[in-house]
């Protein structure tokens, strides 16, 4: 076993998620692309759907209220709330990831779409706060900025590796929503991978470096933290709940973890990235299913990776790339940190 580190900074202290290194059950999560074909992960919306969605958008419409204050126990929507169910029994026990096909907007505003999305989310589980400042619906969208310290990813237009969002929080969402407003003009093409061939894949060619991987390290928690708080997270890349892998996958945050804390990695550490980043690279353990417009993604934010590529945008503000965000998750509170109020910083 990898020895305990030391470290000279302030960190935020997850090393209580480690546990032992273990052979992946057999689940449908574990698959290649190969496995996969469109059935497995595409939901058609039901002519049944999509007329309660007129008739929510109408009401919507006539009866104004902050997108924040709807709420789904208000509605009835059979139709649409089993269309949700398939989608989340996808992400629970199925492939991982699932796109809903799709809300019109050549036909309702996009202020009325982004209520209905904030609504159906709710039948995959509760929103949460994606930012420290409270921030629920999270525009994705090249802000011009650098990727840098302090910069999300999701706001620029670099390629982004395979990851799970959020991988530096003290608790980490659950499932991942992207509703499509505007794809780009070229590529930011959404990848994913079962995690669980990825850990198998290690466990057999790089052992070594799995069971690094599966001992505390350093994650930049960029800078999403309110004023003084440890600017670094200290957790294992891969854990176990019960029977379901927890995986805080970000090669890229933890190089930028020990950056930002100013602490050599150890060469153990170095060796186990390099190798995760040589797995995902595999071709075969990748599945590609490009977002397109009017298309809601969900996946499962612990048992698979995804990746986003590069792209460039249209020139004209309009049609640039531009995704709206949900995060949902089953534990701790709505905030960002997932902290209650009995609960101190």
């Amino acid at each position: 076993m990898h020895a305990q580190q030391s470290f000279s900074i302030a960190l935020l202290d997850c090393s209580h998620e480690v546990s032992a290194l273990r052979a992946a059950p057999p689940t449908r999560l574990n698959w290649l692309a190969a496995d996969i074909d469109d059935d497995d992960w595409r939901v058609m919306m039901t002519p049944a759907a999509a007329a309660e969605i007129e008739k929510l958008a109408q009401f919507l419409h006539d009866n104004p209220l902050p997108v924040l204050q709807r709420r789904l126990d208000e509605f009835e929507l059979p139709a649409c709330r089993q269309l949700m169910t398939r989608m989340k029994s996808i992400l629970d026990d199925g492939v991982g990831f699932a796109v809903l096909d799709r809300l019109d907007l050549e036909r309702h505003e996009i202020e009325i779409l982004l209520q209905v999305y904030w609504l159906l989310g709710q039948a995959v589980g509760r929103p949460v706060a994606q930012k420290w400042n409270g921030q629920m619906i999270y525009d994705v969208a090249d802000t011009g900025a650098q990727y840098a310290y302090g910069t999300r990813g999701s706001h620029t237009s670099v390629e982004l590796v395979f990851h799970t969002d959020n991988a530096f929080a003290r608790v980490l969402p659950d499932y991942v929503g992207l509703f499509c407003r505007n794809p780009a003009r070229e590529g930011g093409v959404s990848r994913f991978c079962s995690l669980y061939a990825v850990h198998e894949r290690l466990r057999m060619a790089h052992p070594a470096a799995l069971e690094r991987l599966y001992q505390p390290m350093l994650f930049d928690r960029q800078k999403e933290h309110r004023e003084g708080a440890p600017p670094v997270c200290l957790a294992p890349f891969f854990s176990w709940r019960g029977e379901r892998l927890f995986a805080r996958a970000n090669s890229s945050l933890v190089r930028k973890g020990y950056d930002v804390a100013g602490e050599p990695m150890d060469a153990a550490l170095a060796d186990a990235l390099a190798a995760i980043d040589e797995v995902c690279a595999a071709t075969d353990l990748w599945y590609e299913a490009p977002l397109e417009r009017g298309q809601v993604q969900y996946l499962n934010n612990h048992e698979v990776g995804h990746y986003r590529s590069a792209f460039v945008d249209f020139d004209e503000p309009e049609r640039k790339r531009h995704l709206y965000r949900l995060w949902h998750r089953a534990t701790g509170g709505s905030s960002y940190d997932g902290l209650s109020g009995s609960q101190g910083p």
